[in-house]
């Protein structure tokens, strides 16, 4: 596990967007792995504007979101297929249909999840995932106390995510869905490099577990530990509760350019 402590989250965005454009020079089409939420928006700010300036292009890329609600209507406002499609798809030349996530309103909801753990595996696997992390280290939406060797799978939202999520339905946490399709542990870990990012003081904790707390179920993104190409990108405030801070920004500042991420 690599851990970059950044002058500021738009640094860490700067960071992945390079990644993701050598990543797609040296193999156009690419498998991408997508979050929603906070963490990424910069990436995808920095991913559009690189697009429109035509430096980028995405067009012969795939990708696969994380996770999806189970029971919103279709086309919802907070759905996460609509939600990727207004932070990244529709500002970037990402071809709509080579950009797949769970169906939350399948009929048979365990097909599902089987049909789309084979879709990543027809698709060759995931090349780079981008990844947040909750306030108690839930990675996607495996919640403390889920398998370290999870698929996907559907999962019960907790009464604190649910309560977190409010603020994009209203501030009612009884309008977010009870329910969840979310890639599982064992399957995030599948993909070859991944890439986390955190900012803010209220991540500090979490990080600190994740890159330096013993691997457990009680935190499920120490399952990172057990990646052997993992990139963690940080602000200073989500990086102020590290032991090993001053290594960290030690050891990247000694980091051949040529090696990136």
């Amino acid at each position: 596990m690599e851990v970059v402590v950044c002058p500021d989250a738009a640094a860490a965005a700067l960071l992945v967007a390079d990644t993701i454009e050598r990543l797609l020079a040296d193999k156009p089409e690419a498998v991408l792995g997508l979050a929603t939420g906070s963490s990424p928006l910069g990436v995808y700010d920095e991913l559009a504007r690189r697009v429109r300036a035509g430096t980028l292009s995405l067009r012969r890329a795939r990708a696969f979101l994380l996770d999806e609600y189970v029971g919103l209507p279709r086309g919802h406002d907070q759905s996460y297929r609509s939600v990727i499609h207004r932070d990244l798809v529709s500002r970037v030349d990402l071809v709509p249909v080579h950009v797949l996530g769970p169906d939350g309103n399948a009929t048979d909801l365990d097909r599902e999840c089987a049909t789309y753990e084979d879709a990543i595996a027809a698709a060759g696997g995931v090349d780079l995932q981008l990844l947040g992390v909750g306030t108690d280290g839930h990675l996607a939406f495996n919640e403390p106390g889920s398998s370290l060797a999870s698929r996907t799978r559907i999962k019960t939202l907790t009464a604190q995510t649910r309560k977190d999520n409010a603020r994009f339905f209203g501030g009612d946490p009884d309008s977010v869905p009870r329910h969840c399709l979310t890639q599982g542990i064992g399957t995030i870990l599948e993909a070859r490099h991944l890439v986390l990012i955190a900012s803010g003081a209220v991540k500090a904790e979490a990080v600190r577990q994740l890159a330096e707390g013993p691997v457990s179920a009680s935190w499920p993104a120490t399952a990172l530990q057990l990646h052997p190409h993992v990139s963690v990108l940080l602000d200073p405030e989500a990086a102020s509760r590290l032991d090993r801070r001053d290594q960290y920004i030690e050891t990247y500042a000694a980091k051949p350019p040529w090696q990136g991420l």
